[in-house]
Parts: structure tokens; C-alpha cells; sequence
């Protein structure tokens, strides 16, 4: 299984405690010590679970907004983007759970034209304010349809770390990998108002495969 490089730093942790408490348990407990270990191994392998990354065909897109993320999608509604759009937008909000892969990828393909880290709080990702009150970051490229988009990534309550790889001036490629957030988190896709939305509430997402909306040329 092949895992992603942001994963090193919480491996080589997570390796260490594990290997510290088993011994301290095989120790102390003797042949109860399997009390401790047993789940204390689900736990440790969960960890790797988390930082896999998956073969995808990714595919050339143009009108196509592709799902940035693995997740399910909790909210599709007409929203003020008030940070780069300064206008009506349609959101599409998906959300994370900490088992779901973790990659954030463009969901369109274009030109990088803004991008900006915000600090903030952890309310939980599925909580409306988080869009704008949580830590985040947002992106906004300029389409081969010649819209702007603008995605964010959003941290949640247990998520304490988001990575964004782009620059301003990058070429955006729908699919392709921008960014990661580490245990549980949320992205939001900012469309304009007349895409036509194919997802609904409830579904489930693969990311850079599954198509979401669909752009005007």
C-alpha cells in the first residue's frame, strides 16, 4: 500500500508509542498484556489506513467539476462568497470522515489566481459556520470555461493540520492533487450560479473520479 508523504511525521510517532506501550504492557502485564495490545494494534493500523493513497484514473476534463474529495456530500445550497467572488454562489460542501482518503484535489482545471491560509477554530467540519469561522484555506482558479471557482479546504474538530501545495499561477488540473488535511475535515466548491449541479445530498464521493457538476463552455 502506497502512503502519502505527509504521513511520516505521524508514523514515526505513532510507531514509537506503540512500541513503547506494548513493552511497558508485555512488562507489567505479562500475559495480559494482549488486553492492551490488541487494540492498541486496530488503532495503530487505522493510522496507516488513513495516509493511503489510491490508484485513480484520472481523466482530461473541461466542463466537468470533478469531486475534490472522498467524502459525502452534506450541503448544496446558493451562498454569499464574500472572501474572492464577492457574489451569489452555488455551494457544494462535502465532508470527510477520518476513515475516508484525505487527498484534496482540484475540481476543475484552469489557472491559479488566489490562494490564502486562514487560522481559526475547530468547530466540528459539518457545521455551517466552519465554512468561515475554522481553520481553512482558500483557492480560486480561473476555468478553461473562463469561470472562477473557488474551493476550501476546511479543518474540522479532530483535523489540526491543512497542507496546500499550489501558487498563484500554477496550472490547475481537475483530478490531480493540490493539498491534504489529516483526520477529519470538509471541502467547500463555490460554483457559478448557472452549473448545473449532478450530485445531490447524500452521495458519496471519489474523489478526482466522480463527477459533480458540469460548467457552461
Amino acid at each position: 500500500m502506497k502512503l502519502h508523504k505527509e504521513s511520516k511525521g505521524t508514523i514515526t510517532v505513532a510507531t514509537i508509542l506503540f512500541i513503547i506501550i506494548s513493552v511497558l504492557a508485555i512488562y507489567f502485564l505479562k500475559m495480559w498484556s494482549l488486553l492492551i495490545i490488541m487494540p492498541l494494534l486496530v488503532v495503530y493500523s487505522l493510522v496507516f489506513w488513513f495516509f493511503r493513497v489510491p490508484e485513480r484514473d484520472i481523466l482530461e476534463h473541461r466542463e466537468n467539476v470533478i469531486a475534490p474529495v472522498d467524502g459525502k456530500v452534506v450541503m448544496i445550497k446558493e451562498v454569499e462568497e464574500t472572501e474572492f467572488m464577492k457574489g451569489k454562489a452555488i455551494q457544494v460542501s462535502i465532508f470527510m470522515s477520518p476513515l475516508n482518503v484525505h487527498i484534496c484535489r482540484y475540481p476543475v482545471s484552469g489557472k491559479v489566481i488566489y490562494k490564502k491560509y486562514h487560522p481559526g477554530k475547530y468547530l466540528v467540519a459539518w457545521h455551517e459556520k466552519s465554512s468561515t469561522e475554522n481553520e481553512r484555506t482558500t483557492v480560486a482558479v480561473e476555468t478553461a470555461t473562463n469561470h472562477q471557482v473557488v474551493f476550501r479546504q476546511i479543518a474540522g474538530y479532530v483535523a489540526r493540520r491543512i497542507v496546500f501545495y499550489c501558487n498563484e499561477g500554477d496550472q490547475a488540473k481537475a483530478g490531480h492533487e493540490f493539498g491534504f488535511i489529516k483526520f477529519g475535515s470538509r471541502m467547500d466548491v463555490f460554483l457559478p450560479l448557472d452549473t448545473e449541479i449532478i450530485c445531490k445530498i447524500g452521495d458519496i464521493t471519489k474523489g478526482g473520479v466522480d463527477v459533480i457538476a458540469k460548467m457552461k463552455d
